[in-house]
């Protein structure tokens, strides 16, 4: 029952998630794209370009409102349904939350008012930082998570205090600074630039095939096509980033990625196809690039990437030395200080501390870890491998996907160099059907991301099984279908409400157009 709860906990927060990040990325990205065609228009003074800021203005109204509604949930089921987790590092991860609650969030909702009802009531460049305010305030509302997010991956400027049985932050700046942390931030939005520019991009297909305000989907194909290259140039690179960060700090969700259950010689070969078999601990019908993976994943010629198999050694090593760890912590427990235990008991948890979490893994198996059995350590240690096939076909569609993106801004981005971007209606239609797919590739992403962390919440340091609050089966059913009954019918009236928007179309603007000629000035006859 307990593992059922395990679970079932993760599959509600994985639903409520992926739920969200389905208005996450195209919030990122319109907001930029707003500000960016405001800003031709406070340059420029043509009143098209405000039309256009106004119409697409609305459809990012109505994927904020009800992104907020989905995350407001997520928050709160740190505490309802992961409260060891949020007792065990709450003063780490709940700071960053905080932040953005109080900084980012405050800043974007108090600009996005502004947008919608200043119009008339700003200056053409007030009302343009308020736009500018809402594009910042988004990215920055980002960052925070994913801070937050990062260090559950890579848990730095942090140690364990024995006394009150958490985690505890120790430089709040290498909290901050955390290279996977900047890593995924870049990666993330430049990800939701991409989905918006898409979005754009194929909405505005749609009204050209029907020949429905041309002018204005010629500019916002122009705008999308040059915005989405280069941020889907950008996540490539920055993805590569990730996968670098990884060869580093998270060798195993590397390794299952690739499904490379033995170690190769450097440098190691990329698998573009293949069957992960899991079972048998092989790739069947495997087809390698050489050398590719090495440089990917190493950016050298020499560096050896660990296998899955030899991986699962170290981890059965670390096991072994957090028993150590463990034994120590429960000797420190029982005599209430470290100033009251023997100086070896304190030098034995300081040298193996790191390794505690891994011999939670065993909690899985037995109450006390240091009662447990070789076959359990050994069980234990195969944990630490995810879900191969699923990473293995994610990573492989994901990167597909971005090849894609790449080809399509780069070609309408080329027509609209020649002037000829709404002169070939079949590359329209692809533009049309492209709509879905990089919502697609944003959810395979965070697949990769959070199924490649298993069996950890935080990498290394705390297992999932471990972090979950102590709920019933039933509670967590209900629950769940609760959500999705909730979260579909929001979902439902979102799309009803954006299909309405475009279906309606930009509404006429009557501000006058910048004159030429100062009315004070009469010419001459």
């Amino acid at each position: 029952m307990e593992l059922d709860i395990v679970a079932l906990s993760r599959l509600q927060f994985a639903i409520t998630a992926l739920y969200h990040f389905l208005f996450v990325p195209l919030t990122l990205g319109l907001s930029v794209l707003l500000a960016i065609m405001e800003t031709v228009y406070v340059m420029t003074g043509r009143v098209i370009w405000r039309q256009m800021t106004k119409f697409w203005g609305v459809l990012f109204g109505i994927n904020f409102a009800l992104g907020v509604a989905t995350g407001i949930v997520m928050e709160f089921q740190f505490g309802m349904n992961w409260s060891y987790y949020s007792h065990y590092v709450g003063d780490i991860f709940g700071a960053p939350l905080a932040i953005e609650g109080l900084m980012a969030f405050f800043l974007e909702a108090t600009f996005v008012g502004l947008f919608f009802f200043g119009w008339d009531k700003l200056s053409k460049v007030g009302h343009l930082a308020a736009t500018w305010a809402v594009a910042a305030g988004s990215n920055f509302s980002a960052l925070w998570i994913l801070i937050a997010n990062g260090w559950m991956q890579n848990p730095v400027g942090s140690a364990f205090n024995p006394q009150t049985m958490r985690m505890e932050v120790v430089d709040f700046y290498e909290v901050l600074f955390n290279p996977v942390a900047q890593a995924k931030f870049v990666h993330t939005v430049s990800a939701g630039y991409v989905t918006a520019s898409i979005f754009v991009l194929g909405v505005s297909a749609w009204y050209a095939l029907k020949g429905r305000h041309i002018e204005i989907a010629k500019r916002s194909m122009t705008v999308a096509a040059s915005f989405g290259l280069a941020s889907a140039l950008s996540v490539v690179v920055l993805g590569d980033e990730s996968g670098y960060l990884s060869t580093e700090h998270q060798k195993m969700k590397l390794a299952s990625i690739e499904a490379m259950w033995k170690t190769e010689p450097a440098p190691a070969a990329f698998t573009a196809f293949g069957f992960p078999d899991q079972e048998a601990r092989e790739t069947h019908y495997a087809v390698h690039i050489p050398w590719v993976m090495g440089l990917i994943g190493t950016r050298s010629l020499t560096t050896v990437i660990p296998g899955i198999e030899e991986l699962v050694d170290h981890a059965r090593s670390r096991i072994r030395q957090g028993l150590i760890a463990y034994d120590a912590l429960q000797r420190i427990r029982e005599a209430g200080s470290t100033t009251t235990v023997p100086a070896e008991v304190r030098e034995a948890f300081e040298a193996n501390g790191a390794d505690l979490g891994y011999a939670l893994l065993l909690k899985r198996y037995v109450d006390d870890p240091r009662q447990a059995t070789d076959d359990q350590i050994e069980k234990a240690a195969w944990d630490t491998v995810p879900n191969v096939p699923t990473l293995f076909w994610s990573f492989r569609i994901m990167v597909g996907l971005g090849i894609f993106f790449i080809l399509l801004t780069a070609t309408f981005f080329i027509l609209s160099i020649r002037r000829k971007i709404d002169a070939y209606p079949f590359l329209l239609r692809v533009a049309v059907f492209a709509i879905p797919l990089p919502w697609v590739a944003a959810e395979l992403g965070w697949v990769v991301a959070e199924f490649g962390r298993q069996p950890w919440v935080i990498e290394g340091v705390l297992p999932t099984a471990a972090a979950v609050s102590n709920l019933g089966a039933t509670s967590l059913l209900i629950t769940i279908g609760g959500f999705v009954v909730i979260y579909t019918t929001l979902f439902i009236v979102e799309m009803s409400l954006m299909l309405k928007a475009i279906a309606k179309g930009p509404e006429p603007d009557f501000e006058p157009e910048a004159k030429l000629i100062s009315p004070n000035i009469v010419p001459a006859e």
